[in-house]
């Protein structure tokens, strides 16, 4: 087993219980970042909470983050402010929403303009080719502004519970993956 510290970074109005996050908090004991307002997340906060989150970790071994849906905002968000990006090795970025898209609902309003440098670790996107959140030629746009290796999952939704992922072995695998030593 890899040292690496996982922090799971969970979307808009949180994971439930049968999302495959929270079934990789239960099965393998992963972390995760609570945030104190799901329903109106403000991007500041959740960007504070990120960094208290990783100063208060007792290891010292990097970190990988595990991101969904608003999560991956986060992560390019708190990349381009953060002083201790240096603590991540990688992360997962699972299909990253438009936040910039008229649909989206006034809550996520102030998650505008989207965060689109480049992120100081590794990062894999995985993105669906029918996801209701974001086209995917969005999705690959900013997966590249981001310089994330992008991975096609098919037509999965939001690659959330409704999309039948279950324990999600395959993206289990990519975050392994994302563990590796190097670049």
């Amino acid at each position: 087993m890899n040292p690496m510290q996982r922090l799971i970074l969970p979307g808009w109005m949180d994971s439930d219980a049968d999302h495959w996050q929270s079934r990789w908090q239960r099965l393998y004991g992963y972390a995760k970042v609570e945030q104190a307002d799901w329903q109106w997340p403000r991007r500041g906060d959740w960007m504070a909470r990120l960094d208290e989150v990783l100063l208060a970790l007792d290891d010292p071994a990097p970190v990988l983050l595990v991101a969904h849906s608003l999560g991956c905002q986060l992560v390019a968000a708190w990349a381009e402010h953060s002083r201790h990006t240096a603590r991540v090795h990688g992360t997962l970025l699972v299909a990253p929403p438009d936040t910039e898209h008229d649909a989206m609902p006034p809550q996520l309003h102030n998650w505008r303009p989207i965060r689109r440098g480049r992120l100081p670790f590794k990062a894999t996107a995985v993105l669906s080719s029918d996801d209701p959140y974001c086209a995917l030629a969005r999705g690959a746009e900013m997966a590249g502004q981001w310089g994330a290796t992008v991975v096609m999952a098919g037509p999965r939704g939001h690659l959330n519970s409704a999309s039948g992922l279950g324990d999600w072995p395959e993206g289990h695998a990519l975050l392994d993956d994302l563990a590796a030593p190097g670049p």
